[in-house]
């Protein structure tokens, strides 16, 4: 599965809110129509990626529902611009009740590398359609797009410490599983403010990229929005880190302990 490091911060972005520790079918949405996140990249002390996530009114339905249209959009910046000019869009669209996701697309430019995918999940008879084939599941699976917004709708009000949660996602290949440790709380200081967090640790593969003893970290936001303040990746040379850089369209006010 090819995946560059502007595509593994973006899933980390949409996957850090996977924590559900049994997936339930009725969610209430933490957030809304207009909702959107922008956030940097870091390698090192350099920027180097934008990252955007927005909602929007689905201008498509299935089965006759109402679908939310859900798109991130990633782009390289600076000098990593000029040497490997990245620009991804994927884009989901998830049912307004169930948060489940219907139709998936993502459109990827890495430099020289390129790849469109256009996903349909069929909960009736449990198959996902993809460029590369039809794949079966069981029970609740998304793309990791889908994954990030109906997460962060589940009630974590029980969660403790150490506690290890899965999510099944879909992408590019097949159907893969999420694991992620619950660390525990923390103050995060960004250039927001400063945040009461949630602070998970999700696996990771070694590989390419990744060193076998690399470690990812994330904080979310300990309120009722739940968006991701930072996220922090060893890589096989340096780390990467990805901060909120602005906000707006919340559902609820974003709570600090200071600005």
């Amino acid at each position: 599965m090819k995946q560059h490091i502007l595509t593994i911060l973006l899933s980390v972005a949409s996957v850090s809110a996977a924590f559900c520790q049994e997936i339930t079918s009725k969610v209430t949405p933490v957030f809304k129509e207009g909702e959107q996140l922008n956030y940097k990249l870091k390698y090192g002390f350099f920027t180097a990626a934008e990252a955007n996530l927005k909602v929007e009114a689905g201008d498509k339905k299935f089965d006759g529902h109402d679908t939310y249209h859900i798109i991130a959009d990633g782009r390289t910046a600076g000098a990593f611009d000029i040497f490997y000019k990245t620009r991804n869009r994927y884009e989901t669209y998830v049912d307004q009740i169930t948060l489940q996701p219907y139709f998936y697309t993502e459109n990827r430019h890495e430099a020289s590398y390129k790849h469109t995918d256009n996903v349909t999940f069929d909960h009736h008879i449990e198959k996902i359609t993809a460029a590369k084939g039809v794949y079966p599941f069981k029970g609740k699976v998304f793309d990791f797009l889908s994954a990030y917004y109906f997460s962060r709708s589940i009630d974590i009000s029980k969660i403790k410490i150490n506690d290890t949660f899965k999510l099944d996602y879909f992408l590019e290949d097949g159907v893969h599983t999420l694991s992620i440790t619950y660390i525990g709380k923390e103050k995060i200081e960004s250039d927001l403010g400063t945040f009461y967090c949630l602070k998970f640790n999700p696996t990771i593969i070694p590989g390419r990229v990744f060193r076998k003893d690399s470690k990812l970290y994330l904080w979310i936001t300990d309120d009722d929005n739940r968006i991701p303040i930072k996220a922090h990746v060893e890589l096989i040379v340096g780390s990467l880190t990805m901060e909120l850089t602005s906000y707006k369209g919340l559902k609820f006010p974003l709570k600090h302990v200071s600005k």
